[in-house]
């Protein structure tokens, strides 16, 4: 594959990235340490056709991108922590009417304002619940620069698959690390786009919600003829609102089947120096770079340690995580917060002793911290 060189952030390369893979509306409000996603998608998308829009706020923010998407546009927010808790009703909303958008999460601490200007993973477990309810969460998580590309761009594709929201949850430390990314040419990204599907029958044979038990919504670009009701209640196959017992647990149970039984499209993971480990790792995101590093260390002293990263972390890859720690002894999952992919692991392996490094003063990760958790070991 051909590709271009990069002097970046990946905030700039995730806007970039946007661009490239057809979207054409970006809503948004400034809130560190995301703001630069908008301010680059605030300079290129005019000069695509595309619009972007600063709101009074991020209720504002995810209301109008879902409007855009229902338009037949692809659309995309950015945020932060705080903004990602005031845009939980309507992404419910999204998720349950089956709209489809990007959300990009640049992660800082928290709860409340916690640390702006600084690092953090605290959003690990929000993402997997945004909203109240039961729903099924897709969640991406880029762990260097080229990331901040191509998880972007593959975001996309993926809203538009499984018609909800997809999260992509960078970090502070990535979202403003400046450095070069051998990214995609254009021309490949706009190649690989995979738009929504569309009903081309006869208007009252349509039905969006009418579709098999582990297939998504169709639904078809607003203002073309094509007619449905759009609400956030509980719905039949027309998007009517209904009480009816049968249609509404088939209705929950589709919105889990469309994600659960494809996982095999969605799973994406790295395993770094896995093949003779004997300590595991476990890291994602802008920690997965200080990992690599104290493991190049490690093993210069004869200590065998690897790296699994899972890249989607919602729906996690459960099964390759239970593989290595199935095999694997010692295990330690290193995050910015205080466990919360911690427990996934514990969950999907039923080990009780996996240790733990976590860090939440809004300083990374060093390889030096990490080379000592492991040697304690």
């Amino acid at each position: 594959m051909q590709t271009r060189e990069m002097i970046s952030t990946g905030n700039q390369l995730a806007a970039v990235a946007a661009v490239d893979a057809g979207c054409k509306y970006f809503a948004g409000y400034p809130l560190t340490p995301s703001s630069e996603i908008m301010h680059t998608l605030s300079d290129l998308l005019p000069q695509t056709g595309g619009v972007s829009m600063q709101m009074e706020d991020e209720i504002a923010s995810i209301c109008s991108v879902i409007g855009a998407s229902m338009s037949g546009k692809r659309a995309m927010t950015a945020t932060s922590g705080p903004g990602l808790s005031l845009k939980a009703e309507n992404l419910g909303l999204a998720h349950m009417a089956e709209v489809p958008l990007v959300c990009v999460d640049v992660m800082r601490g928290g709860p409340s304002t916690g640390l702006p200007t600084r690092v953090a993973q605290g959003d690990v477990s929000q993402v997997k619940h945004p909203s109240h309810g039961d729903l099924k969460s897709i969640t991406v998580s880029p762990g260097n620069l080229l990331e901040c590309y191509t998880q972007v761009a593959r975001a996309f594709n993926l809203a538009d698959r499984f018609m909800q929201p997809v999260f992509v949850i960078m970090d502070e430390t990535l979202g403003h690390m400046h450095g070069k990314a051998m990214i995609p040419l254009e021309e490949q990204t706009k190649s690989e786009i995979k738009l929504r599907k569309q009903f081309e029958g006869k208007p009252e044979e349509y039905f969006p919600y009418g579709v098999a038990q582990d297939q998504p919504a169709v639904l078809n670009t607003m203002f073309k003829g094509y007619r449905y009701h759009f609400t956030g209640l509980h719905h039949d196959k027309q998007g009517f609102p209904t009480e009816n017992m049968d249609t509404c647990t088939l209705l929950m149970e589709r919105l889990f089947n469309k994600v659960e039984q494809h996982e095999d499209e969605l799973e994406a993971y790295e395993e770094y120096m896995l093949e003779d480990a004997e300590v595991l790792i476990i890291a994602y995101g802008s920690v997965s770079l200080s990992v690599k590093e104290a493991i190049r260390h490690l093993r210069s002293e004869n200590i065998k340690v690897g790296l699994f990263r899972p890249i989607t972390l919602w729906p996690s890859p459960s099964n390759k995580i239970k593989e290595y720690t199935d095999k694997i002894e010692k295990v330690v999952c290193v995050e910015l917060n205080m466990g919360q992919y911690f427990h996934e692991i514990q969950r999907v392996s039923s080990r009780l002793d996996i240790d733990g490094l976590f860090k939440v003063n809004g300083r990374a990760i060093s390889p030096h911290e990490i080379i000592e958790k492991v040697k304690g070991l």
